[in-house]
């Protein structure tokens, strides 16, 4: 794909249902009995994978594209797969199906494509393990393939050394199983759809600070879900419209999870023209109409307990930076080293391509704005967080920018590229 600066955008769009509420919904709509119906799902490769997953192991799924009807087998009713459960690009359906198998009466192999196969799988081995879970990496690596064979399991209280949603939901799925109570607590909260989601689907979760604890249940029930747009995939049009000239988008029905707006912190905190209107709580998860329009942005200072509430945006948030005034520090970020790329590397590489003034740190990363991009072929890595930043970014930028692998958009937003071509015309 190739981009070109442009003079403006408007119009408004809606962006695909959120990546992380779609896994939930489906994982926890399998393991409950009686039918979930899920709108506004998200139709990304990711989710795809999830879906299948649950098919290898008996469950009835019917995806009618924007509706995906999920009939629920409850807790014990899933069946051992023939083969292999290939998790595909997704780390969410690696981790969190992992704390479902745990428990299961039957052994499964879980495996995904050469970035799964790299990214770390011990976070969740060492807690699974210290329930009494049977689960080992394949070659030894800390990495997937996993073996996972179905034990009983115990309660335990982890203190989890990352702020990790993943990580804390295969945790709280094993807990649905285990013979008491089990608690997670976290350096800094992350993101919480497992909570909201258990919860509706009939489970004892509740929370204190940065603990949370579930009880093992009985039975999960099925019923409706609604999910939100998608913030991570919302950000890219916040930051094009905040940074394009002459520019004002509104995205609609945007999911602004507390433990998930980080996004709207930092554009605020860089003197952004940002408004929520029309805002609701609607199924437990807070949703509103977001508004952009062209602002003078300053640099600003990104760390501490913000980062797991934006951990998927700080790609585009560096990019949206590099149009700031004056500099803008991303620390305690390291945990975009283990993502689909390592996504500091790739950023501060493909920036300064670009003609941005940007260096390295150990944790993040520091860019001085002001100097403006021109255009250049930009690897994405088949990271779709990296291909989306960078489409934004040639919106900016003097000459043509081309982007490698840009199809891995799918993997997230598979209509991206069409949404951000009509606003161009709007």
């Amino acid at each position: 794909m190739k981009f070109s600066k442009v003079s403006h955008l408007k119009g408004q769009i809606t962006v695909p249902g959120d990546k992380s509420v779609s896994h939930r919904s489906v994982m926890f709509g399998s393991i409950a009995r009686g039918t979930t119906t899920i709108r506004h799902f998200l139709q990304g490769a990711d989710c795809l994978s999830t879906i299948e997953c649950f098919r290898q192991m008996g469950v009835a799924i019917d995806n009618q594209g924007d509706t995906v009807v999920v009939h629920g087998n409850g807790l014990h009713g899933l069946k051992a797969p023939s083969s292999v459960l290939d998790c595909g690009n997704s780390g969410t359906t690696t981790r969190l199906i992992s704390g479902i198998l745990a428990a299961q009466g039957f052994t499964t192999t879980l495996t995904g494509d050469a970035s799964i196969q790299k990214r770390p799988m011990k976070r969740i081995i060492d807690p699974l393990s210290r329930m009494g879970a049977d689960i080992v990496s394949v070659n030894g690596n800390g990495c997937a393939p996993l073996r996972i064979a179905g034990t009983k399991l115990h309660g335990i209280h982890y203190e989890s050394p990352v702020a990790s949603a993943q990580v804390k939901s295969a945790i709280l799925l094993a807990g649905l199983y285990a013979d008491g109570e089990t608690r997670v607590t976290e350096p800094y909260i992350s993101r919480n759809h497992s909570e909201i989601m258990l919860r509706h689907f009939g489970a004892e979760v509740s929370t204190e600070g940065t603990t949370v604890t579930v009880k093992p249940a009985a039975e999960l029930y099925g019923g409706a879900v609604e999910v939100p747009g998608d913030i991570s995939s919302a950000a890219f049009f916040l930051a094009a419209g905040l940074t394009v000239p002459d520019s004002e988008i509104l995205i609609r029905r945007v999911g602004i999870n507390p433990t998930r707006d980080g996004m709207i912190e930092v554009c605020r905190n860089m003197g952004a023209d940002l408004t929520l209107e029309d805002v609701s709580t609607g199924s437990g998860e807070p949703t509103a109409d977001i508004r952009v329009r062209t602002s003078r942005l300053h640099g600003t200072v990104i760390g501490g307990s913000v980062i797991p509430r934006l951990i998927d945006e700080l790609p585009v948030i560096a990019a949206m930076a590099c149009m700031a005034e004056g500099e803008t520090v991303i620390r305690d970020a390291a945990e975009l080293k283990v993502k689909e790329s390592n996504r500091i590397d790739v950023m501060v590489r493909n920036l300064t391509a670009m003609g941005a003034d940007v260096t390295e740190t150990e944790d993040g990363m520091i860019i001085r704005g002001g100097k403006p991009l021109h255009g250049a072929v930009i690897d994405s890595k088949l990271d779709h967080r990296i291909a989306m930043t960078f489409a934004v970014a040639g919106l900016l930028a003097d000459g043509e920018t081309e982007i490698l692998g840009a199809e891995c958009v799918n993997i997230s937003y598979p209509g991206f590229y069409e949404d951000l071509k009509r606003l161009t015309v709007g």
